[in-house]
C-alpha cells in the first residue's frame, strides 16, 4: 500500500491518503502540546508509544463490541484507519475530580465521583475547546440527537471496559477524552470511535501512589514524560520489561515519516 499526500496534521498526529478508497494512514507525532497549543515541547519516542498504547486498547474495545477506526497498526509509528468524518466534538468522562473540572467548580482534587460524569466540549482551538450543552450540539447541527444517544452509550461502556483494564494493571483511570466519526459501511453510514486512546488522551493514576502516568508530567513540568507513558506500556503488557529509554527513541528514528510523492 502506497501512502500519498497528506490530509491533515493536526498537534499529535498526522493523516496520509492511500491507494485504498476509505483508508488512511494515521501517523502519531513525538509533539507533546498543552493549554490548547499554548505550550509545546518535541518528546522523542511519545509518538512509537502513544501509537502502541492506543492500537492495544483499541483492539481490546473492538473486541468487546464497540466499533472503531483502526484497521491494523503498520509499524511502531503508524497505523492504517478507516477515513472518518469526524464529529467535532470532544467527549469527556471523569471519574475523579481534577483538572479543570476542580478549577471551574471548586471541587476538591482527587474527589471520586459516585457517578461518571459526561462532559461535551466544542472541538476549537481558538475557542479553547468550550465546554457545551447537547442543546447546543442539536441547535447548531453538530450532531443529530439519535447520533448522541448511540455515542452516550458507546462512551459509558468504553468507561467500563478502560476502568477495568486499568485497574487490572494498577491504574486509575480519571478521565479521559474520546473522540467519534463517521465511515461508510457498504450503503449505510455507522458511528465508530476515532483518534486515539492513550496516556495523551487519558489521566492516568498509580493506584497506591497517585504518581501521574500522563500528559499531565508534561502539562505541570514533573518531567520523566516517556518513562511515564513507557510503564503504562509495560503494565498492559505490550512493551518488554528489559525494553529501555534508549530502544524506544531508537524505534523513533527508524520510523520517521517517509511518503510516496504524487
Amino acid at each position: 500500500m502506497n501512502k500519498g499526500k497528506k490530509l491533515y496534521e493536526g498537534k499529535a498526529k498526522i493523516i496520509y491518503e492511500t491507494s485504498e478508497k476509505g483508508l488512511v494512514v494515521q501517523h502519531f507525532k513525538d509533539d507533546a502540546t498543552a493549554f490548547n497549543n499554548l505550550k509545546k515541547a518535541n518528546v522523542e519516542g511519545k509518538g512509537v508509544l502513544n501509537n502502541r498504547i492506543s492500537e492495544h486498547i483499541l483492539s481490546n474495545i473492538s473486541q468487546c463490541g464497540i466499533k472503531t477506526h483502526l484497521v491494523k497498526r503498520l509499524n511502531m509509528r503508524e497505523q492504517l484507519i478507516k477515513h472518518a468524518e469526524i464529529f467535532p466534538l470532544e467527549f469527556i468522562v471523569r471519574n475523579i475530580a481534577t483538572g479543570s473540572l476542580s478549577k471551574r467548580l471548586g471541587i476538591a482534587d482527587g474527589t471520586i465521583l459516585e457517578e461518571p460524569l459526561f462532559e461535551y466540549c466544542l472541538k476549537d482551538d481558538d475557542l479553547g475547546d468550550p465546554l457545551i450543552a447537547k442543546e447546543h450540539i442539536y441547535a447548531f447541527g453538530w450532531a443529530k440527537e439519535d447520533e448522541i444517544k448511540e455515542i452516550d452509550k458507546m462512551t459509558f461502556r468504553i468507561n467500563d471496559i478502560l476502568q477495568g483494564m486499568f485497574r487490572g494493571v494498577g491504574i486509575k483511570l480519571v478521565d479521559f477524552k474520546l473522540e467519534y466519526g463517521k465511515v461508510w459501511n457498504k450503503d449505510k453510514q455507522e458511528i465508530v470511535l476515532a483518534d486515539e486512546i492513550s496516556p495523551d488522551t487519558c489521566r492516568l493514576w498509580d493506584i497506591k501512589s497517585e504518581r501521574k502516568l500522563d500528559k499531565d508530567r508534561f502539562r505541570k513540568d514533573l518531567g520523566n514524560i516517556v518513562q511515564a507513558y513507557q510503564e503504562v506500556a509495560r503494565r498492559l503488557g505490550i512493551m518488554p520489561e528489559e525494553t529501555n529509554i534508549s530502544e524506544v527513541k531508537e524505534f523513533a528514528k527508524t520510523t520517521s515519516i517517509k511518503f510516496k510523492k504524487k
